[in-house]
């Protein structure tokens, strides 16, 4: 059973393929936590409860209370009674008083898994997960707390999530409540999380855990790609293929907040969820607030393992759309080829010349509607601009089909510009304080779509809009942050709930769009990658990855991402040159080459391109199609990350059979006077002898075309010393069948 309660023993054991979850209630009601890591049979409680530690301990604890919670092993600590590391609950009463104090009283296990409401989150079946719900209870606020656990044996997740119910007959204000927290032994931890800005984002960083708290948060409304809602604990030693990993992502696309804290007595709190600076909740009696799902796994054969019980999980649990099966339709988007100068004729003359090579679908960016000739005009008026568009979209979209191909659309729900129809009808929709000019970003407002009749109206008239067109896909973009946040919908009291009210509006209006339209292909967006979360990703199959497009920025950029998701979640396209972000000229095999790690596309004006580019595409779209299911379904493995001192970067995808495996080599930079280098491959089956072809660029004449798993793996294989930016990919299988 992955779930067992002792009631007797009070104690708790979640148990997957490969990993232990253990607590237990200490004598004086409190849940606490005992172990997280490697799966074992059992662990003495009394060993990690240390009362023994306090000195004078007395049967009720009445003189040294404030001492045993300092040090106590909390499974979700609160706030306010004694224990002055972070909380993970802060609840204040109608006295303005803040303290809880969470005692034990029942545990439960059910088959499957029941639903958040309103809220993205993984699901199984009977047979693929078990839940558990543990009940806690602060007597005096009269406060029900029910932390939830659920198990998937197969992947080595456990999932968390808490719904706090007031059962008193006060009001009562949540300050706090994080998903999940737990607190461990230091052994020597370092912090790994992801990073960057706008056009880097989820670079991976990991740093030494000191004493104090390390943070990892956003408060810009969205996930946001300065840092991204996952951390993770390595214990010494760590690398991609050993030391122990104990990691966290939120399934959730707001504000959040992660933190590490090592304490004076060298406990480790781990937690993570809503962020609560400038968060509140007011729960009244009888209400219930349900916080958001965090995703827990823990890996004792390093990063990579780590990143294939992630990418399990997704794919299995999280994705639900019909196209994380189905083949997925080459795209071309022409945002980076015309940005918003174009008319229909301009449209179709693109689309025809990417159907000549193969190019499946198109994509019309922003630009369609309104006034919307800048970024400074027209956001909000979801009427088709027939001024461009002679005829309106059907027609484009008809002419386009003619050609074999299929049509997608780029919205923004979210926004209105000052300067539209919208604003000038409803000013009063767009999140603002009375009495302030809000701060405009990219001449945008957010729309307040915490709010029914603000989501049911822009709903409304961009669904006519792609049911007219019988849309195939649909690109979804956000490109602010918010600031200025007040809501003429809500009370004084109810100001805090704004952020979270919003992103519940999120999802409620991509609920609808996938239920209305439930065979369309639909990519999330932000900026790029600033809302790339794995809310977003209950929602659409595939996120755009970054607004850059260099496939050298992208090397760090697909790495990090693909750290914790995976690679069909990528959007990845091949650009124009020299790029628009950072002016680079790279081949347009690299640039393919780095886009077959993701969902792949193009992102240019393919009426501009020469006849010897055009010439590479259908090879690209070969390529793309040939190796799909493998790159969507296998596993990952980091070999190489390129640096100053290795200016290289590898990494291979290994079907789930081991009979197949493709390996991407991209040299950075060239160094005069060095050789080739030598790579060692992973998981692959150490018994099964290899085929090897190049599928691109050009390796070793030297390369044996049979080479054994174990040799690749130990010894390696050299691969040559290229050029700047210039790549190859390498295609290995098994020597014969059933092998």
């Amino acid at each position: 059973m992955p779930i067992t309660v002792n009631e007797q023993e009070k104690t708790i054991h979640l148990e997957t393929d490969h990993t232990s979850y253990m607590m237990a209630v200490s004598e004086y009601g409190h849940l606490g936590h005992l172990y997280y890591g490697k799966r074992i049979k059992h662990v003495n409680p009394a060993e990690h409860f240390r009362f023994f530690e306090v000195p004078s301990p007395r049967p009720d604890l009445k003189r040294e209370k404030a001492r045993m919670l300092a040090i106590f092993p909390f499974e979700y600590p609160t706030g306010g009674t004694g224990d002055f590391r972070t909380p993970a609950l802060q609840v204040r009463n109608e006295k303005g008083m803040s303290a809880c104090e969470l005692l034990y009283r029942d545990a439960r296990v059910e088959f499957g898994k029941p639903k958040l409401p309103g809220l993205p989150s993984s699901f199984g079946d009977e047979q693929s997960v078990e839940t558990l719900t543990v009940e806690l209870e602060d007597p005096v606020l009269h406060l029900k707390v029910m932390l939830l656990y659920s198990v998937f044996v197969k992947e080595d997740i456990i999932t968390r999530s808490v719904r706090i119910c007031n059962e008193g007959k006060e009001g009562l204000t949540i300050e706090r409540a994080l998903s999940a927290s737990m607190d461990l032994e230091n052994r020597n931890f370092e912090v790994l999380g992801l990073f960057g800005d706008w056009a880097r984002e989820r670079h991976p960083e990991r740093v030494k855990l000191h004493h104090g708290k390390q943070v990892i948060s956003s408060l810009r409304g969205v996930s946001s790609p300065q840092e991204a809602p996952f951390i993770a604990l390595l214990g010494e030693g760590t690398s991609q293929e050993r030391g122990e990993v104990t990691a966290m992502n939120f399934v959730y696309s707001g504000n959040f907040v992660a933190v590490a804290e090592r304490s004076a007595s060298e406990s480790v709190r781990l937690g993570m969820g809503i962020h609560p600076e400038g968060f509140s909740w007011q729960l009244l009696p009888g209400a219930e607030f349900v916080t958001p799902e965090v995703v827990m796994t823990y890996s004792s054969e390093g990063l990579d393992e780590m990143t294939h019980h992630f990418h399990d999980f997704y794919r299995n649990h999280l994705i639900r759309s019909r196209y994380l099966q189905e083949e997925r339709p080459v795209l071309i988007n022409n945002w980076e080829g015309t940005y918003f100068d174009f008319d229909e004729t301009k449209l179709y003359e693109i689309a025809r010349g990417a159907s000549a090579c193969g190019i499946e679908m198109f994509v019309m960016d922003d630009g369609w509607f309104g006034n919307r000739n800048d970024d400074e005009h027209g956001l909000g008026d979801w009427m088709v601009n027939e001024e461009k568009l002679k005829g309106g979209i059907r027609q484009l979209a008809d002419r386009i089909r003619g050609l074999g191909m299929k049509f997608g659309i780029w919205v923004e729900p979210e926004m209105v510009n000052p300067d539209s129809d919208l604003y000038r009808e409803h000013p009063d929709w767009a999140i603002a304080i009375p009495g302030r000019e809000p701060s405009l970003f990219r001449s945008q407002l957010v729309l307040d779509i915490s709010r029914k009749e603000v989501r049911d109206e822009i709903m409304d008239r961009i669904l006519k809009v792609l049911h007219e067109v019988e849309a195939d896909y649909v690109k979804w973009d956000m490109n602010r942050y918010l600031s200025d946040l007040g809501s003429f919908a809500l009370t004084q009291e109810r100001q805090g709930e704004l952020s979270h009210r919003y992103v519940l509006g999120v999802y409620e209006m991509q609920e609808r769009l996938v239920k209305e339209l439930p065979n369309l292909l639909f990519e999330n967006c932000s900026s790029g990658g600033a809302r790339f979360d794995p809310g977003m990703l209950y929602y659409s199959p595939q996120i755009w990855t970054s607004d850059d497009t260099d496939a050298i920025e992208r090397l760090k950029i697909q790495e990090g991402t693909a750290l914790v998701y995976p690679l069909s979640t990528m959007g990845a396209h091949v650009s124009k040159v020299p790029n628009e972000q950072v002016g680079r000229i790279c081949p347009i095999a690299t640039r393919a080459n780095v886009a077959l790690a993701g969902s792949f596309g193009y992102e240019l004006d393919i009426t501009k391109m020469t006849a010897e580019e055009k010439e590479e595409i259908p090879k690209q779209i070969r390529m793309y199609h040939r190796f799909r299911k493998l790159t969507m379904e296998g596993d990952y493995y980091r070999i190489a990350s390129w640096s100053a001192e290795r200016p290289f970067d590898v990494w291979m995808i290994v079907s789930k059979d081991r009979k197949e495996a493709l390996v991407t080599y991209v040299q950075v930079l060239g160094r005069p006077q060095t050789g080739a280098e030598r790579i060692r491959l992973r998981g692959l089956d150490p018994d099964t002898g290899y085929h090897m072809e190049t599928v691109s660029g050009k390796m070793l004449p030297s390369t044996s075309s049979l080479r054994y798993g174990d040799d690749l793996m130990n010894d390696g294989m050299l691969f040559p010393a290229l050029g700047d930016f210039e790549s190859l990919v390498l295609y290995l299988r098994a020597e014969r069948a059933g092998v």
